[in-house]
């Protein structure tokens, strides 16, 4: 896989690095200046770098420099990684088939349903030639900053991830299960992935009072991925209900006074790959969900029911699904690819609410 790193806000290349073992296989890894976890590129394990081991990052430059040009009050980051250049781990059988559909179709929803203005709208995918186009880390960081730096009241926000997730050991107190989600750039396995406490403190702390964000995950372990306070999923009684999932610590992972909510879905990890043929135009199952129960459902649904829309889409349209109509378009035929293993949608949120009122506005 391709490595900007040096275009990072300008930034130099980095020096000092220095090496650890995998905790899992013994590989040796290289530590990166200023990254706290490394992905194996053996076994694909997540290996957490220790206080005493991290390497400060050098000074950088403005982070947003090539995505400076679009402000408008209604703004979209969508990544797609498929991992085509060599980035899968081993034994997965092929690369993914589905990310780049998924944002062509997020797109497609943003500016034809909700009126996002196209210059707006960037979007990160690893078949680009310009290289401030690939969803490498420093790409990816660079877009989050973009994506919330200088927002006010009223701003639209909205983040999606389509490809793999991870997780790994939590030291230091903020998760309720004692692991931190990840997001998986294409130079994962190069320069590592970018934990959950770094989204939090990107794209959730910075929104002020009467700014939204929406963000749609389509990965393996993503159901807490923004680390945001509250998560709501269906109970045995079969109603939507919330679980207060504040870090023991006591850390604050909520707002500046906007408003942050996570589309995303429970998986165990066990099953997120499906390699499908090139002939094959695929979606994520997550991805394709949740458009399909927004285009489905009126104007103004609530929360609530656009949950459950999702999870009778998620539980009919498994695996091999056949769909046609106005999705994506111009694309007319798709297969539907649960690569991220997701077996139920659920909702995390900066704030408790009803969901069964609140409707749903982007």
């Amino acid at each position: 896989m391709s490595n900007f790193g040096g275009h990072f806000g300008g930034g130099r290349p980095h020096h000092g690095t220095s090496t650890m073992r995998c905790k899992y296989c013994r590989t040796t890894l290289t530590v990166i200046p200023g990254e706290r976890a490394i992905q194996c590129s053996n076994c694909g394990s997540v290996t957490r770098v220790r206080r005493a081991d991290r390497i400060p990052l050098p000074m950088m430059g403005p982070m947003t420099a090539p995505f400076q040009r679009a402000r408008g009050n209604k703004r979209a980051v969508l990544i797609g990684i498929t991992y085509a250049a060599g980035g899968m781990r081993r034994g997965s059988g092929g690369q993914l088939r589905g990310p780049i559909n998924d944002v062509k179709c997020m797109r497609n929803l943003l500016c034809h349903r909700f009126g996002f203005p196209s210059e707006c709208v960037i979007m990160l995918t690893d078949d680009q030639r310009d290289p401030f186009r690939l969803p490498t880390k420093d790409n990816i960081r660079m877009a989050m900053h973009w994506l919330v730096q200088g927002c006010s009241y009223g701003d639209s926000l909205v983040f999606h991830f389509s490809g793999l997730g991870a997780q790994v050991a939590d030291d230091d107190g903020d998760e309720v299960d004692g692991y931190d989600e990840a997001l998986c750039p294409m130079d994962a396995f190069q320069r590592g992935p970018i934990l959950d406490d770094e989204i939090n403190e990107t794209i959730v702390r910075p929104l002020v009072p009467g700014a939204r964000l929406h963000a749609v995950v389509d990965a393996c372990y993503s159901a807490t991925v923004l680390d945001l306070p509250f998560l709501c999923r269906v109970a045995r009684n079969g109603y939507w209900q919330w679980e207060d999932h504040r870090p023991p610590s006591g850390a604050w992972k909520g707002t500046s006074g906007g408003q942050a909510v996570l589309f995303s879905g429970y998986s165990d990890g066990k099953n997120n790959f499906a390699v499908m043929p090139d002939a094959v135009a695929s979606l994520g199952a997550m991805t394709h969900s949740f458009i399909k129960a927004v285009e489905c459902e009126p104007r103004g649904v609530t929360y609530g029911r656009l949950l459950s829309s999702m999870r009778t889409i998620m539980k009919s349209g498994g695996m091999g699904y056949d769909m046609q109509g106005p999705i994506g378009a111009p694309m007319q035929h798709h297969k539907v690819a649960n690569f991220s293993g997701v077996q139920e949608p659920n909702l995390s949120s900066s704030e408790m609410f009803d969901i069964y009122r609140k409707p749903f506005v982007l």
